[in-house]
């Protein structure tokens, strides 16, 4: 006697309900939040709505997504797998939505940038005056952070697009080369080297130099600096800000590496500091965009990358675009 072949497919959860888009959401806002009311407000339902429907995705799936304790809620290991996968999904579903909006009208909508916080101020201004005035239903949400942070927070999805120092490496994002920027070596105004023209790089050979933290990576680059020099990087003032850095820098703490953008809004002809090309040497640091594969919207962010790329060339004479 043969038996029938046990087969998967077509095969629907209990019941035959399937798992909504809206459930994949709601689950992401918990692992996000590790708080029901928080993501329940985010998801802008009730709690006990956003608590059913956590249900219903369990009894579907037949598994535990959501660990509940006194001090909170966190995501089973279960759960943590299930929610990368759903914001895969979601990923690709938005995706699709905004690949035929943009189709249709161009440059709209609301694109997420994450930037640094020793670059974007200083630039994005004059971009977002360009974009609005071309693509005035174009909405962009900026929003600061480390380096570090913005390239973890891209992969999780909470940034569309990233305003990042490169090289950034990953098979799961693009990178789109915008341009290089200058560093200058920055020193006190009553430094011993305040009143050279140009400094050599023997001149920094044992110089003590100031770093941002290793959360920057700025402070890499500065680090490489010091050894290729022979300079002295110190290791026991970090800055947490560019102002931080200036600010020791013009106590005389220590010598510094500043980028041009930092330089040309914040230093003024009579600062605490002045700065200093090294002689025989350009000294810079590349800057590009970054966004996920999967993101789905990569003619607007090539469009995005124009437009920096155009207020570069002509609002920032020192700096050198790239593509």
């Amino acid at each position: 006697m043969h038996q029938k072949p046990v087969t998967t497919q077509n095969k629907q959860p209990a019941g035959g309900r399937a798992l909504t888009l809206r459930q994949l959401r709601y689950l992401l806002a918990i692992g996000e939040t590790q708080h029901f009311r928080r993501a329940a407000e985010r998801c802008r339902i009730t709690q006990p709505s956003l608590s059913a429907q956590l249900q219903t995705m369990e009894q579907l799936l037949g598994v535990q997504l959501v660990e509940r304790s006194r001090s909170g809620v966190a995501l089973t290991p279960v759960g943590r797998e299930v929610a990368d996968r759903a914001r895969g999904v979601l990923d690709e579903v938005q995706g699709i939505v905004d690949f035929t909006a943009g189709a249709q009208r161009g440059l709209l909508g609301t694109i997420r940038l994450g930037a640094k916080s020793t670059l974007g101020p200083y630039l994005l201004p004059y971009v977002v005056a360009r974009l609005h005035r071309e693509h005035p239903d174009l909405n962009l949400y900026i929003r600061d952070g480390a380096p570090r942070d913005l390239e973890s927070e891209l992969l999780e999805g909470v940034h569309d697009i990233v305003l990042a120092q490169l090289p950034m490496v990953g098979t799961e994002v693009v990178v789109e080369r915008l341009f290089r920027e200058p560093l200058y070596l920055t020193v006190a105004a009553d430094h011993e080297l305040a009143g050279e023209s140009q400094v050599s790089t023997k001149q920094l050979q044992g110089l003590r130099i100031l770093s941002l933290s290793p959360r920057y990576h700025l402070h890499d680059q500065i680090q490489s600096l010091c050894t290729d020099f022979g300079a002295d990087l110190a290791r026991d003032y970090e800055g947490t800000s560019l102002d931080a850095l200036r600010q020791m820098v013009g106590m005389g703490m220590g010598a510094t590496f500043l980028p041009a953008l930092y330089v040309r809004s914040e230093i003024q002809a009579r600062s605490e500091v002045v700065v200093k090309k090294i002689k025989g040497r350009q000294i810079t640091r590349s800057v590009g965009l970054v966004w996920r594969k999967s993101g789905g919207r990569t003619s607007a962010y090539v469009q995005i990358a124009d437009a920096i790329r155009h207020v570069v060339g002509t609002q920032f004479g020192d700096l050198i675009v790239d593509g």
